[in-house]
Parts: C-alpha cells; sequence; structure tokens
C-alpha cells in the first residue's frame, strides 16, 4: 500500500503541475481525492491492514492527502495571481441554461432555506467517471451560498442512519445510458416541495455557451476573474 501512495502523489502532483486551467484543476481533483477517486479507492483496503500496518498507512495516506491539497491550493493561487494581470474566464459548465438555474437556486435557498430541505439530483451517461458532477457542485455552492446558515454536503445515503440533518444539502449522481446531463434541484419544505431541473439534450448548448463567453471576455480589458453568471445578469 505504501508504494500505491507514492504513486498516487507522484502522479497527482504530476497532473496538477501539468494543469494549466480551473477546469483542469477540477479534473485532477476529481481523479485522484474525489469520491471514487484514486485516494479513495485505496482508503477503502485499509481495513484489509493488521492493526499494526493500519495507523501507518493512515497516517501516510492523510500526508499524501494533504500535500496534493496544498499544491492544488498553490495551482488555483497561481491562476488567481495571474487574474490580477490579464482577465479570466473560468466555468464549471458553459451552458446559459445552468447558469440561469444557479441564479434561481440562489434566490429561492435565500428565500427557503432556513426552512427547507435542500437535494441536488444529477444524471449523466454510462461513461461519465466522476460522480458527483462538478455542475451539481457548483449548484450546491451556490445554494449553500444563499441559504442563511453552514451548510455540510452528503453524498447518497446508504451509509447513513440517522435523521436528516437542517445543514445538510443532499447531493446524489445517476449513471446509465446516453444522458447528456440532468441536474433537479428540490426544495423540499412542510407540505409543499419545489424543484428546478435543467435537462441538457445535445452537447452543443455548451459550445454556443462557450461562444458566447468568448465575445464577452473579447469586450473585457480590465483583468480579473469572469465567469457565466455575467452573462445572465
Amino acid at each position: 500500500m505504501k508504494e500505491q501512495l507514492e504513486l498516487i502523489k507522484s502522479n497527482a502532483l504530476a497532473a496538477l503541475e501539468a494543469a494549466s486551467t480551473p477546469a483542469a484543476l477540477d479534473e485532477v481533483r476529481v481523479k485522484w481525492l474525489g469520491k471514487k477517486g484514486e485516494l479513495t479507492a485505496v482508503l477503502k483496503m485499509m481495513g484489509k491492514l493488521s492493526a499494526e500496518e493500519r495507523p501507518v498507512m493512515g497516517q501516510l495516506a492523510n500526508s499524501v492527502r494533504a500535500e496534493i491539497e496544498t499544491k492544488l491550493e498553490q495551482c488555483k493561487a497561481a491562476i488567481g495571481a495571474a487574474a490580477l494581470e490579464v482577465p479570466i474566464f473560468r466555468s464549471a459548465n458553459m451552458s446559459l441554461g445552468i447558469n440561469v438555474l444557479i441564479e434561481l437556486v440562489k434566490k429561492a435557498a435565500s428565500v427557503l432555506g432556513d426552512s427547507y430541505d435542500i437535494e441536488i439530483v444529477e444524471r449523466h451517461h454510462r461513461r461519465k467517471v466522476d460522480a458527483p458532477s462538478g455542475t451539481a457542485l457548483m449548484i450546491a455552492d451556490a445554494a449553500a451560498s444563499a441559504c442563511g446558515h453552514d451548510s455540510e454536503y452528503v453524498y447518497e445515503r446508504h451509509s447513513v442512519r440517522q435523521p436528516r440533518d437542517k445543514k445538510e444539502i443532499g447531493i446524489s449522481a445517476v449513471r446509465g445510458g446516453t444522458i447528456v446531463g440532468e441536474h433537479e434541484i428540490i426544495f423540499a419544505g412542510h407540505d409543499e416541495v419545489m424543484e428546478i431541473k435543467h435537462t441538457a439534450l445535445s452537447r452543443e448548448i455548451f459550445a454556443q455557451g462557450a461562444v458566447e463567453a468568448a465575445k464577452f471576455m473579447a469586450t473585457v480589458e480590465t483583468p480579473g476573474m469572469y465567469d457565466m453568471s455575467m452573462l445572465v445578469k
């Protein structure tokens, strides 16, 4: 296991060195640190170790995670520093519709967040390897920023044996067929439920959004970080 952990660290750090965009950094994070990432897969094998080996490998795994996370933050900071000199555009999803949905989620969470439970369900094709999607996390971040209290993300519920906490934002992933992408946000209150949903029927919408973003950036001269929210307000 030690060799596996050292290899994960080496490969993840090399991938971070090669990543030059926020999207590429997020892909590295998901691949190595995500719920179904390489490091998580190794950690699931801890139970097979002896009582003597387990704390040693656990400490090494924590060290590897910390080193990768530190490098990830350094890379993000480098992009932020570059934004002080040139305009940089970033978005986890280039669909105009998704970004309108995010603004709707913020508004709904600001009004309903204290008394409604928030759940997010995302669906994608069977070949998508990361879960939850970056868009689902972007939606969760939007809801968390507007709901008026600290939030905790809960992924699936098969291992949870307790009532739902008010702080929770549930995030569930479905994989199957050729689904391009669906994201559904559920606000569940007392005796009523409100749902906001976006369905991508083809990948053309992402290309169209990227074109609109390029047109927008062609008019920008001031250095800084820009995103799709500036196109939908």
